[in-house]
This record gives structure tokens, C-alpha cells and sequence, in this order.
């Protein structure tokens, strides 16, 4: 199973140009992937893309793929328009199951932030059923990450404490359900690996399959490649960071075969990672 997560930055390149048969160009470039995970999906703000349903441009731009796009924001203006922004799956395995999960928002009055929100999308791969978690934590808020982080590990302890299959009849809704205990995470963690945000989720100890670095998982000990900061100093003044991470659950961790990252394209602030998991 070949993965690929991106914060795209909802098409915008570090030239100023919004362009995303560019993203899906330089993703398919980077990776024949079977499921790509975009972060930062506009659909209708003005000031992402031109207001663009961009959800519905990239499911275009990807045939072949079931598109899922959830949102974490979804306003109305004055004149009943819906503007939504979130994460965007996409996938040519087939898909069992999806999940839109908002994450917790505390202390929203009082700090710049945002909703944020886990798309999970289950998807067959040739070694059995897998949730694909697509996420994208606070930036703003430290506290806000926390519990974002404490919901997302919740959530898998939940899934892998008890595991279900659809039944064969398929009985709607109660026997269509499929819960996987095998995850992978993925997406923006706005935390650097030396946070102590990072340790919570690599190092947790709870009950049922726990999430590992990938990267780590693969090569210990090797040198991360920074995911964000490359070409845009002005956004990311300190330069390269890694803020973007993959992470699967403890029976994943002898498939992963190779973790990559696209350290030469500008076509966001943030460079995609990509993954490939044994059969």
C-alpha cells in the first residue's frame, strides 16, 4: 500500500500562484500512490483559491479515485452560500467505511484558532482493513493540540479495543459497520519531533495497538527531512521544520518498507511525504 499526505496549503506555491493540477502533478510525481491525504481543502472561501470548490477540482483531477472531502469548517454567508475548509482522502482501494471526526476546541473565544477535525476513511488494503486517519492539529494553541492529541489516541484505543468486520448480508445500518484496529495516521501536526507533543503520540502506552513513527520505524536514527519551511522564509522565518508526520499502529511497523520526503518541489509551504507499506 503506497501512501502519500500533503499539506498543499490549499493549492497555493511559494510563488503566489494557486494551482492545483500543479499539486496533483507533483504528487503523482513523487508517488504512485493508492491513497493520497491532502491537508487545507477550500471550498468557497475567497481567500483560498478564488473561492473555488476546490474539493470537487481535485476528485476531477484524480479519476480513478474515490474523493472523499470532510470538512471542519462549514459556514453560510448573508446571501446562503456554504463555505467549507478541511482534508480531503482519496483512494483507489476500496473504501469500507468513513468517519468525520471534530476535534475538541477549548478556550476557542480565546485564542486565534480554528476547528480542526480527523477525517478517517477505512480502506482495504491486501493485507486487510485499514483506517486511514487524516488530520491537521492547531497551530495556534499548544493546549488546543494537547487535546487534539489525547481525542486521536482516544479514538484509537476505542477502534483496536474492539475491532468489527461488516456482516457478509451487509445488513443496514447496524451489520455495514467495519471498525479496524489497524491505523495509519497522518497529516499536519504543527509540532516539531523534539515537542513533547510528539512523545505523547509515539510513546503512548495504552491499551490495544499504539501509533510508532514511521520514519523512525523504518531507519532509526536516520536524519528527518524537514516537511515545511524550505522555500517560503517568510511564512516559516526560522527555516526548514518537520511538522508533518506519518505514524502507524505497532502491527504496521514491520510493513513499512520505505518513508520518503519530496524535499525539491515549492508547490506549497509544506513537502509531501510518502509512505509504502509491504503486502
Amino acid at each position: 500500500m503506497r501512501l502519500l499526505t500533503w499539506n498543499i496549503q490549499c493549492g497555493k506555491g511559494c510563488d503566489g500562484v494557486t494551482d492545483l493540477a500543479r499539486i496533483v502533478a507533483v504528487a503523482r510525481q513523487t508517488l504512485d500512490a493508492d491513497v493520497f491525504c491532502f491537508q487545507e481543502v477550500s471550498a468557497n472561501f475567497s481567500r483560498f483559491g478564488d473561492g473555488a470548490d476546490q474539493s470537487a477540482q481535485l476528485a476531477a483531477l484524480l479519476p480513478g479515485y474515490c474523493a472523499i472531502f470532510r470538512p471542519a469548517i462549514e459556514t453560510i454567508d448573508r446571501a446562503g452560500r456554504l463555505h467549507c475548509f478541511g482534508n480531503m482522502t482519496l483512494s483507489r482501494l476500496p473504501v469500507l467505511q468513513i468517519a468525520n471526526h471534530l476535534l475538541p476546541f477549548p478556550g476557542a473565544g480565546r485564542v486565534r484558532s480554528m476547528r480542526r477535525h480527523a477525517l478517517e476513511v477505512t480502506v482495504q488494503a491486501s493485507f486487510g482493513a485499514v483506517r486511514i486517519v487524516n488530520t491537521h492539529l492547531e497551530f495556534h494553541s499548544a493546549d488546543q493540540r494537547h487535546a487534539q492529541i489525547t481525542r486521536l489516541l482516544e479514538l484509537q484505543q476505542d477502534a483496536s479495543g474492539s475491532p468489527r468486520q461488516a456482516s457478509s448480508r451487509h445488513d443496514e445500518p447496524y451489520g455495514s459497520q467495519t471498525v479496524a484496529a489497524s491505523s495509519l495516521m497522518c497529516g499536519d501536526f504543527n509540532f516539531d519531533v523534539a515537542d513533547p507533543q510528539h512523545a505523547l503520540i509515539d510513546r503512548a502506552g495504552r491499551a490495544g495497538l499504539n501509533y510508532r513513527d514511521a520514519w523512525t520505524a523504518n531507519r532509526p536514527g536516520r536524519p528527518r527531512a524537514p516537511t515545511c519551511g524550505i522555500y517560503d522564509r517568510a511564512q516559516w522565518a526560522d527555516g526548514g521544520d518537520c511538522r508533518d508526520f506519518i505514524f502507524v499502529t505497532e502491527d504496521l511497523v514491520s510493513r513499512v518498507r520505505g518513508i520518503e520526503v519530496n524535499e525539491a518541489t515549492d508547490a506549497s509551504d509544506h513537502q509531501p511525504l510518502a509512505i509504502e507499506l509491504a503486502d
